[in-house]
């Protein structure tokens, strides 16, 4: 976002002020919620990203020696593999940019920043062991992570016992930074499992009014749980008409669900409600249409494009997507949006040419992409405004901060519980020509081949408020 001077279009922007509040959807998005989201203290600019030209993540530019060292915490091998490349990719794209423009001041020397891949395959007595190697070898400033809330934990226990500041990116249970598992070191930047729950349910009792048999499919730990609890806590809230007429949890990387399917077929559902992530998110979805069942998904993971290619148009039309990235239609209001958007997309076409970034996958920069860069972008902001790498002070700083991502939308970092407040917005996946009233650049589509982002409804953030233990309000004001 630019920030104009003082004496540059002072009567412009007073008039550009009522214009925006009026007619534009994506101002009135980032601000529709300032009584809980609060004033803005800090933004991404895009007009200040570095030369981005020829950042290859197969082929990455890492700086060793005195650097700002930060652990991308996660699987780079076993079933979820695939996460650990989604997540490097992220934090070395937003590592490559600072590193262009010089790094960042801290404690008087400039400081370019080096990420390093630390592999817990899935497993958390190697998750603990990978954690104190990064910690106390590696030395490293910031912790990463993860794919699975199980081994977030384990990142944030270690976070805590040692003052390393932990960024949780991707993990939604609430229970993390409940009053017993509360950490001061760690900052959950990704949407909780009620906050989930509750939009949705918000959505369809307030917004959509249509569909009212809903069937809960989730991944058996405690993240499916907690997903499942805020689902029904919302329905009795907002919609306590609907029916919930069935709820499973199965094993992570199940490879058959059609015991599952089954039972939802004979229930009538109108809606499964599901938080599964990848590889369970494809194989759930391909193996319902291929069971000829058509019945659209709530979800939050069904959007990797290669099993959505896989399963068509028809079979990915109606979808329903929550996302923490997206806003209202249509997407690209805003100049740095659509700047940072070519440059993703611009590499990939010309410069991703190894597996797995030159796949389908990593080609659109949107949705998850789209959180995970700006919460990462905002961890270093916190560093540069702080201008130093001291815990303490990186906390007292992010505290109560309000910022604002590259498409405009604005999140509130909740002091008592380090809980993330803000808007959330729901989207129906529509045909490659109705893709337009999403996709404002030209071809004025996401992909060709699959159903994707459609009509859009924003829930503000007071509707979708993150749940807080009742023993942390008010704890950072007793410090």
């Amino acid at each position: 976002m630019t920030r104009f001077t003082k004496r540059v279009l002072v009567c412009f922007s007073i008039l550009g002020v009522l214009f925006l509040s009026l007619g534009n959807p994506a101002t009135s998005f980032a601000t529709e919620s300032k009584g809980v989201l609060g004033e803005v203290k800090s933004a991404f600019n895009a007009d200040k990203m570095g030369d981005m030209k020829g950042y290859d993540p197969s082929n990455p530019v890492i700086p060793t020696g005195d650097t700002i060292k930060i652990a991308v915490v996660a699987s780079f091998s076993g079933p979820a593999a695939a996460n650990g490349h989604f997540y490097f990719n992220i934090v070395q794209w937003v590592a490559h940019d600072i590193n262009k423009r010089g790094g960042i001041m801290v404690d008087g020397k400039k400081k370019l920043i080096q990420v390093i891949k630390a592999d817990h395959m899935s497993k958390p007595a190697t998750a603990k062991s990978v954690v104190e190697r990064m910690i106390l070898q590696e030395k490293v400033d910031f912790l990463w992570g993860t794919d699975g809330s199980h081994l977030m934990r384990v990142i944030n226990e270690a976070a805590d016992r040692y003052k390393v500041i932990a960024l949780n990116a991707t993990c939604l249970s609430d229970n993390l930074q409940d009053a017993t598992n509360f950490s001061r070191y760690t900052f959950h930047t990704a949407y909780s499992t009620e906050q989930v729950g509750r939009a949705f349910a918000y959505f369809y009792g307030q917004m959509r009014k249509k569909e009212k048999r809903f069937y809960i499919l989730n991944q058996d730990y405690s993240f499916g749980h907690e997903l499942a609890a805020g689902f029904k806590k919302g329905l009795q809230e907002y919609y306590p008409e609907a029916q919930l007429v069935g709820e499973d949890f199965h094993k992570l990387f199940l490879t058959d669900y059609a015991p599952y399917l089954e039972k939802v077929r004979a229930s009538n559902a109108e809606v499964i409600f599901t938080g599964d992530w990848l590889p369970d998110a494809g194989n759930l979805l391909k193996q319902a249409r291929q069971m000829n069942m058509n019945i659209p998904f709530a979800n939050i993971y069904m959007d990797e494009p290669n099993f959505l290619l896989d399963v068509g148009v028809e079979g990915t039309k109606g979808l329903m997507n929550l996302s923490a990235f997206n806003s209202a239609n249509p997407q690209f209001q805003l100049p740095g949006h659509k700047k940072f958007y070519a440059t993703w997309n611009n590499l990939w076409k010309t410069t991703w040419k190894t597996p797995p970034y030159n796949s389908r996958t990593f080609e659109i920069y949107g949705g998850n992409w789209g959180n995970w860069t700006m919460v990462t972008y905002w961890l270093f902001d916190i560093v540069e405004r702080a201008g130093t790498l001291n815990p303490e002070k990186l906390i007292e700083l992010w505290e109560g901060d309000t910022y604002r991502y590259v498409n405009g939308k604005v999140v509130h970092m909740r002091a008592d519980d380090h809980k993330i407040v803000q808007d959330l917005t729901i989207t129906e996946w529509v045909p490659p020509d109705q893709q337009n009233v999403s996709m404002n650049i030209y071809p004025f589509y996401w992909y060709q081949g699959s159903s994707s982002y459609g009509p859009s409804w924003v829930v503000p953030a007071e509707k979708c408020i993150p749940w807080i233990d009742p023993k942390l309000v008010g704890r950072s004001k007793k410090k």
